[in-house]
């Protein structure tokens, strides 16, 4: 990757503000069932925000992104006011507000910090072919639930990214939030990954709750155990809990039935 002085960081931010919004892909399962490893990221607000992503009754959804850190600002950031789908549901007063659009199905990217943060290590197993479902903390009429939101099937990866990466890996991974941000401030490159997925990738068109029985179902602990649900959590809780790290949930080689379940439902549900 090569490195480039700050006009370049400069001009890379400003043709990245005037690209056009693009409409979010959905994911598809034409092409059959994946039959790579099945990973899960816990994305979008969640309790400690004062955003949330809505959850409509006929299972639509729209999926809030964090807010980017307090002071990043620069002409090549999402803002929830720039992203139609975040600017119909977030207030006015906070549209001028950067958003950690991330992942991201306009070119159907998603990053994380890998190298540094404990709650992502385990997305540096990950190779083409696996999938990483996204899960979030969605809000309907009656309250708070979690449910699976979206799917990257993984076609490539750009690891351990300190520099700024080489134009052709711009063109296809440079549409992710971690490496807009490295655009306008230097500091950001600071070893994210990030993985672009395959055409089918993409928001499953209506949202596939996950509550204690989908999870007893399907998900597992990372010694391979079902979940455990002690008597003083709620069911939300043990589940934000579980998945607050990400992890690979279901490997096809080990537990075809639960792989087999798991696409099952978000074909019927999502």
């Amino acid at each position: 990757m090569a490195k480039s002085g700050l006009s370049s960081f400069q001009a890379g931010s400003k043709a990245l503000a005037g690209a056009a919004h693009r409409e979010p892909t959905a994911w598809s399962i034409a092409g059959g069932v994946p039959a790579g490893r099945i990973y899960l990221a816990n994305v979008g607000v969640n309790a400690s925000h004062r955003l949330r992503s809505p959850l409509q009754a006929d299972g639509t959804f729209t999926l809030v992104t964090i807010p980017e850190p307090a002071g990043l600002r620069g002409a090549g950031l999402r803002t929830y006011g720039n992203v139609p789908e975040l600017a119909a549901v977030v207030p006015e007063r906070l549209h001028r507000q950067p958003t950690h659009y991330d992942p991201e199905f306009e070119t159907r990217t998603y990053g994380d910090n890998c190298e540094r943060a404990a709650r992502a290590v385990a997305l540096r197993q990950v190779h083409a072919g696996d999938c990483i479902a996204f899960i979030a903390r969605l809000h309907d009429a009656t309250g708070p639930l979690f449910a699976l939101v979206g799917i990257l099937e993984v076609a490539a990866i750009l690891p351990n990214v300190r520099a700024r990466p080489a134009p052709e890996e711009l063109r296809r991974f440079g549409a992710n939030a971690h490496i807009r941000r490295a655009l306008v401030n230097p500091r950001w490159w600071d070893g994210f990954w990030v993985f672009a997925g395959t055409a089918r990738s993409g928001l499953l068109r209506r949202a596939v709750p996950i509550g204690r029985a989908e999870a007893d179902r399907l998900l597992r602990d990372r010694a391979g155990a079902p979940w455990a649900w002690p008597a003083g959590r709620s069911d939300l809780q043990t589940i934000g809990s579980y998945t607050r790290t990400c992890r690979c949930i279901i490997d096809p080689s080990s537990a075809p039935d639960r792989a087999a379940a798991f696409w099952q439902l978000v074909g019927e549900m999502g």
